[in-house]
């Protein structure tokens, strides 16, 4: 028994030794699941809808609570890794994502798994923000961390992809409890593997924690991202239910940024917004989540509506993506190495404009080579786009900060998600009511019903029958995909002014080696450099920041110039 604790406690010693491939693997697979657990239960709503006939309300909650919850605790929790140890907030997140996974499964009533939903969602932010740190830590050159990153990012786009397409399967095949119990045993093998393997890591942890602050932050996003959603399920801005839960979110978050900016221990350096890369890289993040999330959610609605492809046909269509995405997260550090981060981010942003626009030829009938090649061009060029502003915006902080860093790059992924699906819902709804107002034959009132959606059009149109269903079902085809294009035509003006954005990114991949290097990480073993071969130690620069020893057997980099400003 004590060979296996001094394995293990040698294994986690050696954070940046050969097992940091193993610890990515696990990082990953927590990854997988949170991002799984994000969109699983999309395709199970008709099921939970049937069993358990939850009001209106109860089901946007059932839906809603998971991303509410994680967005709004991401920073709580990221400063918080940084405090009393990653290591230690990532496994006890795996813990309560296992057991939030179980009261799911066997939830009979709505209020029992909206709650379970909420604390899946603490799990997931206990999770998220930490094993982006942690692969800070275990990859202290940042050659290998880009690798690493492009494997976490392509991750991601898997879980994201694959959780409609199998909660599907689990529904079809089971019961829909059965898309929370898959967490399970994937749980209960990492768990005792993390606790074995993972390295722990923290900050400086200088001062006492801001609980206050930490509070602020956490109900500062939760009234942004909850007013963005209602603005997205086309709620007015102006309504109390929407523009309280903003007014106040703002208001808090100012709050925030300021008593952060005045004390001497802050949760978060306000000064990281002052260094160009860093900043440009989270508005990127922003700016592709708001593309990504708006444009799958419209192209789900055309490939299902418009096309008359099922469920699952239209997750088959999509899976071109998933690969695309795939692909660049495998090709990001070679690329990153190659163009550096702003030809990198900049032409990613080019790359996904150019197929958006591309998918402006889509019309009424199904053109099945068109829509591959923009689902390939989309795919590789959000993933390239997000791994290179992941990549700098990670690189670009202090090691004693990673926890925060990668708080403040998974909130803005969030609130960038949740902006999309408002923004570009929109922009589409703008587009296609007005052409639904008088349509020949159609009453009125119907008309009107039929303006709130085209699946709404669709069942107006059933009921009325005859000539009038059938001019009102053919106009609201038409007003579907006028506003599609018009829609696409708004998300490739905000790629190509996220492409003007990244022209702020360092023109070239800096990767600093010796003492003084700014890409270090915490204490991981405790001793001097030369108490444990190869172990990576945690040393003040010249400027107060901290510095990774670098062990003397590393190839030599050459100098490449920097786009970081002074701190």
């Amino acid at each position: 028994m004590s060979g296996t604790t001094t394995a293990g406690a040698r294994l986690r010693a050696a954070g940046g030794g050969a097992n940091r491939w193993v610890v990515l693997f696990v990082l990953c697979v927590s990854l997988l699941l949170v991002a799984l657990d994000a969109t699983v239960l999309h395709v199970a709503v008709p099921s939970v809808t049937e069993d358990l006939r939850p009001s209106s309300t109860a089901l946007l909650w059932i839906v809603d609570a998971y991303p509410l919850v994680c967005a709004s605790l991401l920073i709580l929790f990221g400063t918080l890794g940084d405090r009393v140890g990653r290591r230690r907030v990532l496994l006890a997140g795996y813990g309560l994502f296992g057991v939030a996974s179980a009261v799911a499964a066997a939830a009979d009533t709505p209020a029992v798994l909206i709650a379970a939903r909420a604390l899946l969602g603490v799990g997931g932010a206990m999770i998220m923000p930490a094993t982006l740190s942690v692969l800070r830590a275990v990859f202290p050159d940042r050659r290998e961390r880009a690798t690493a990153i492009g494997i976490w990012t392509a991750v991601a786009a898997i879980g994201a992809a694959t959780g409609p397409v199998l909660g599907g399967f689990l529904v079809e095949h089971f019961w829909w409890g059965s898309v929370f119990l898959v967490n399970i045993p994937l749980m209960a093998l990492i768990l005792p593997l993390g606790r074995w393997l993972l390295p722990e890591s923290k900050g400086s942890g200088d001062g006492p924690w801001d609980v206050l602050g930490a509070l602020m932050a956490a109900a500062g996003v939760l009234g942004a991202v909850l007013g963005v959603k209602r603005v997205g399920a086309g709620e007015a801005v102006w309504h109390l239910q929407t523009a309280g839960p903003l007014l106040a979110g703002a208001a808090l978050l100012l709050l925030f940024v300021r008593r952060q900016r005045y004390r001497a221990h802050p949760l978060i350096d306000m000064r990281l917004f002052s260094r160009a890369a860093f900043t440009t890289s989270v508005g990127c993040i922003v700016l592709a989540m708001l593309a990504l999330v708006g444009l799958e959610l419209i192209a789900v609605q055309y490939l299902q509506l418009v096309l008359g492809l099922s469920p699952v046909e239209t997750g088959l269509r999509l899976l071109p993506l998933t690969f695309a995405a795939m692909a660049a997260g495998a090709t990001g550090s070679s690329t990153l190495r190659r163009i550096g981060p702003r030809r990198m981010v900049g032409w990613g942003f080019v790359l996904t404009a150019g197929a958006v626009l591309l998918l402006v030829l889509m019309g009424q009938h199904d053109r099945p080579l068109l829509l591959t090649t923009g689902f390939v061009l989309l795919g590789f060029g959000l993933q390239t786009t997000l791994f290179g502003a992941y990549e700098s915006m990670l690189s670009e902080a202090p090691a004693k900060s990673a926890g925060g860093a990668a708080a403040i790059g998974e909130t803005s992924y969030q609130l960038g998600a949740g902006m999309g699906i408002a923004l570009l819902g929109s922009v589409m709804n703008a587009a296609y009511s007005p052409r639904l107002a008088a349509v020949a034959g159609v009453p009125g009132e119907a008309g009107s019903a039929a303006a709130n959606s085209l699946g709404e059009a669709y069942q107006v149109a059933a009921r009325l029958g005859g000539p009038a269903g059938d001019a009102l079902r053919t106009a609201a085809r038409h007003a579907f995909v006028h506003g599609l294009h018009v829609t696409l035509f708004v998300s490739a003006g905000l790629l190509l002014l996220g492409a003007l954005m990244a022209l702020r990114l360092p023109r070239t991949m800096e990767c600093p080696v010796g003492p003084d290097a700014e890409d270090g990480i915490p204490d991981a073993g405790g001793g001097p450099p030369d108490a444990g071969a190869g172990v990576p130690q945690e040393r003040s620069g010249p400027d107060g920041r901290t510095g990774a020893w670098v062990p003397a057997r590393r190839e030599p980099v050459e100098p490449a110039r920097s786009g970081r400003t002074a701190h």
